[in-house]
């Protein structure tokens, strides 16, 4: 398979024979093999695809033809050079394409944000959450949202326009139930607004405990990869390390941190309270302890000692332990020893030799399956049709427009008028999600972060 290039430009109102293009494609919406040849010197340079898309049926809704030419560094930039030497071309701002788009009715700001997030798509959850933005899913339910909204507004702009007998009775209360129902349905998204974040941004998984025990050898497992230095020594590791990886179709940001012990070492200690601050902001962490450390045997009974804290407030009860160097063990307290694990109160608790690599298959199986099922991951036969949003910036108008209906809800049956205001405020709000409602202000920090050209 040969790798190829897209350019794609606007074609102006006059189309000349100066372009490096021309004559163009005599159909729009056809591929036709070209020749690129440069306008001023007549130098071919390359060979290619060519097709042309009419408005208003185009990405922009504009006249507009792609290049598909060979992606080699050097025909790409002797192509760009050709087409910057003529009159009306420039090379596209940071996601112009799909700005103009947007400003050409193609599509809403949900819309738009879907796409960025599917060219950054690195996980299958990802690409389908970014996919319900691009199809349209995220726009239309929040429209419904809107027009059910402004369905309330104009009952009530009813009972303030009109006197009382003409108005059917009940029609407070009707807004009322239904104000309710939109609440219910944003506090609804609003509650899964977590699950959609992790989606789109990825978990936060922290790997803490004390020195020498595995930390870095599992996150090099993880990996898979020699990703952190792993030595002998106490105190190897000092900050924080970070990957990002999949695990069970997840988006996970792991991070490796320094052993928690005490400690006169100035560095050391530094690590020591940023592996603190980033296990208290983990969505997940995983304790890793020597198994052979914490097993204790009195009467032919096998106990395990827990550490009871770990960075000062992390308590195991809410966090996922896993014993290392399981290959150490005797032979003859090795079943004791696993009955013993599953006695524990912990989230889930697993042991391992990342040595040996003896029990790490069945670990890594059983943790894609808690991600699973504890963030109920979006797969390829889940049946679900509930959008999910995960954008910060949803998430926070969703937020003020619960606020209004609820200031709906307190004023209504007293001051009317207000009541009316509060609700106009709240569609407002959701009109500033899809873009309905001016949002110059965010246009720029949106469309910046997209590839040039796209």
């Amino acid at each position: 398979m040969v790798r190829t290039k897209i350019i794609r430009k606007p074609v102006p109102p006059q189309r000349g024979s100066s372009s490096p293009t021309s004559p163009l494609p005599p159909h729009p919406w056809q591929f036709y093999r070209c020749r690129v040849v440069h306008s001023g010197t007549g130098e071919v340079l390359d060979e290619g695809l060519a097709v042309f898309f009419k408005g208003p049926r185009s990405f922009t809704a504009e006249d507009v033809l792609e290049l598909h030419v060979h992606s080699g560094r050097a025909v790409v930039s002797s192509i760009l050079g050709a087409l910057a030497c003529l009159p009306y071309c420039r090379l596209a701002e940071p996601g112009e394409f799909t700005r103009r788009a947007f400003s050409a009715g193609h599509m809403d700001l949900t819309q738009v944000e879907g796409i960025h997030d599917l060219i950054n798509a690195e996980t299958e959850s990802q690409r389908r959450v970014a996919l319900q933005a691009t199809a349209g899913q995220v726009r239309d339910w929040l429209s419904e949202l809107r027009t059910d909204i402004i369905k309330c507004l104009g009952y009530v702009e009813a009972l303030i326009d009109f006197s009382e007998e003409d108005i059917e009775d009940g029609i407070l209360d009707d807004v009322k139930l239904r104000t309710d129902d939109i609440s219910r349905r944003i506090r609804e998204q609003l509650s899964n607004f977590k699950r959609g974040e992790i989606m789109r941004s990825g978990l936060r998984l922290a790997i803490f405990g004390p020195p020498n025990v595995g930390k870095s050898s599992l996150f090099n497992f993880f990996a898979q990869r020699e990703a952190a230095i792993v030595t002998n020594v106490p105190g190897t590791t000092r900050d924080v390390l970070e990957i990002s990886l999949e695990i069970g179709g997840l988006p996970v940001v792991l991070a490796d941190t320094a052993g928690i012990r005490e400690t006169d070492d100035v560095v050391e200690r530094i690590g020591i309270e940023r592996a603190a601050d980033r296990i208290d902001r983990a969505d997940l962490s995983l304790c890793v302890l020597s198994l052979p450390e914490v097993i204790r045997v009195e009467g032919g009974v096998v106990h395990i000692d827990l550490p009871k804290e770990l960075a000062g407030k992390t308590s195991f009860k809410h966090n996922y332990v896993l014993f290392n160097k399981r290959d150490l063990l005797p032979a003859k307290v090795a079943d004791e020893v696993v009955a013993a694990i599953e006695k524990l109160e912990v989230e889930g608790a697993w042991a391992i030799s990342l040595n040996t690599g003896e029990g790490t298959k069945g670990f890594i199986q059983e943790l894609e399956t808690i991600l699973r099922a504890r963030y109920n991951v979006m797969s390829e036969d889940n049946k679900e049709s509930q959008v999910l949003i995960g954008n910060a910036r949803h998430s926070t108008h969703l937020e003020t427009a619960l606020e209004f209906i609820k200031a709906f809800r307190d004023t209504c049956d007293g001051d009317v008028m207000l009541a009316a205001e509060e609700l106009r405020y709240a569609a407002q709000s959701i009109g500033k999600i899809t873009g309905e409602i001016g949002v110059e202000d965010v246009l720029d920090v949106i469309f910046r972060d997209f590839c040039i050209g796209k």
